[in-house]
Order: C-alpha cells, then structure tokens, then sequence
C-alpha cells in the first residue's frame, strides 16, 4: 500500500483529490488540515510523516489570503516557504516523492505569451513572493521525484472562490462591476486533482521538476463571470471595469496565462477547455 500524505485537506484541492480517493484502491490516503497537521511545527510534521510511514506528500496547503497576506507577513511566509523548506528536507532524507502547489503570482502579469516554466519571476504581491521562496528552497534542498506545480485562477465546489461568489451574488443582485483587463485561465480544481493523481506513479526524475498547469483556453475575470450567469441561467448584468476602479491591497498579474506544453507532454495529459469544466462543475 501506498501512503499519501495530502495536506491543507478541507481547501478546494485537497477536498477533490478526496472525492477521487475510491478510484484508487492501492493508495492510502492520510488527509490532513491544521487541526490534524500544523505544517509550521517542523518537528510534528516530521513525526507524523515517519509515524504513518508516509510514502508521498501532495502539499496542497497554502496561505492563499492574497490581500491579507500584505498585513500578515510572518505567518503567510510560515506557511508557503518555510514549511515547503521542511518538506523538501524531509522528503530528501526518507525518500519520499513531494508534489508542491505553487501559482501564477509568481510573475508580474507583464507578458504577452503564455508563461512557460523557464520564464523569470518577479512577484508584486506578498503572496506571490512566499510563493515563489518556498520554490526556490525546494529547489535549493532538490529532493528527487518531486515536482512543483504552478496552476491559477482556481475553483471548486469546496471552499471559497470566485464561481461560488459570483453564483452567490448574482442570486442576490441585479448588476455586478467584474474586472476585464486581468487575463488568465481558471483551474478547476477537480481536473488538477485528477493530474495530480495520474502524474504521481509515474514520477522519476533526480531533480525538482517544475510544471504548469491550468484548464486550457485564456478569458477575463469579466468573461468568467458572465460564463457562470449563463450556464446558471441568471440574467445579472455584468459591468466589466478596469483594475484602477476595484483597488485592493495586493497588485494582481494583469496577465497570468500558463503554458502547460511541458506538462501534457511529459505525462501525456489531456487537459479539458475552461468553459467545459465550468460546465462539469456546474452540472455536479
């Protein structure tokens, strides 16, 4: 049996990862939140790793509070770099494969073309710069058969984001002002679970292997939320307006498109088109 270590269990990842638990008999899911698992105390996660004879971490927690994060520093940069740091430690020194979540914050949304995984980052955002330290410590400690895995604009039926608040307010209002000069992919976070667990058996790699993957296609915030009223059925107007006009303490990438060439191709993925998982999710 193989024992799988998931954690940050109850977010959105964690949570479809754990729907697909039952199409996986010979794995041994041990899923975790901070309650089960605090990932800043070093030493608990270490013994809890050995305890359970964990043989693979999906590390699906993360301090994802964007504009928070601004204010809460210390404890953003607990969770995203210094825990990954101990991770990756860990992982080196049992063997243990660590599949990582990291993000599009990792750049500065200045590009023209779809970033691909040798393109440099340069987070604006407290987030986005946690982010990026915990990659760059797995890096730096290189724990073999063990992969990082940027995605964006991620949603579920779990947890809070964007579609379930979109759906919310568009049942409680007429008209909704959505940014339309951001540019990215959304993520369904049940196509990623789903990567995730095909990819992990066939990991072999001697160094940190670094991936993009996000649904295919590129859209608006604006055209994202008009996509959700009309597979809803709401008749909500939606009023696209600029950044300037819905500022927040933590600067967003004005364009976050990932390229999942590297991806697909190394693990043979076939990755669903935005609007048709919006579809998928929907119809669950």
């Amino acid at each position: 049996m193989y024992n799988i270590l998931v954690t940050g269990a109850n977010g959105q990842l964690g949570s479809e990862i754990r729907d697909l638990e039952a199409g996986y008999p010979t794995f041994n899911f041990i899923f975790t939140d901070r309650e089960e698992l605090d990932i800043t105390k070093h030493n608990t996660a270490e013994d809890f790793i050995e305890e359970n004879k964990i043989n693979a971490i999906i590390n699906c927690a993360a301090y994802t509070a964007v504009d928070k994060a601004e204010s809460e520093i210390s404890v953003a940069n607990e969770i995203n770099h210094l825990a990954i740091e101990n991770f990756a430690s860990i992982a080196k020194a049992k063997g243990i494969k660590l599949i990582h979540i990291s993000t599009d914050y990792v750049f500065d949304g200045n590009s023209y073309k779809p970033y691909t995984e040798s393109d440099i980052p340069n987070p604006q955002s407290v987030y986005g710069k946690t982010k990026l330290d915990g990659e760059r410590a797995m890096q730096k400690i290189n724990p073999a058969n063990s992969v990082i895995i940027r995605t964006s604009w991620v949603y579920s039926r779990y947890g809070n984001n964007f579609v379930k608040t979109m759906l919310r307010l568009g049942k409680e209002r007429d008209e909704l002002n959505v940014v339309a000069d951001q540019i990215g992919t959304p993520t369904y976070a049940g196509d990623l679970a789903q990567a995730i667990l095909t990819i992990l058996p066939k990991i072999e790699n001697t160094t940190i292997e670094l991936f993009h993957y996000s649904n295919e296609g590129v859209c608006s915030w604006y055209d994202f939320a008009k996509a959700i009223f009309e597979l809803e059925g709401l008749s909500t107007k939606v009023n696209p307006i600029e950044t300037w006009q819905y500022p927040t303490p933590a600067v967003r990438p004005f364009y976050a498109v990932l390229n999942k060439s590297k991806i697909k191709e190394t693990y043979d993925l076939d990755i669903p088109y935005w609007k048709v998982s919006l579809r998928t999710f929907n119809d669950k």
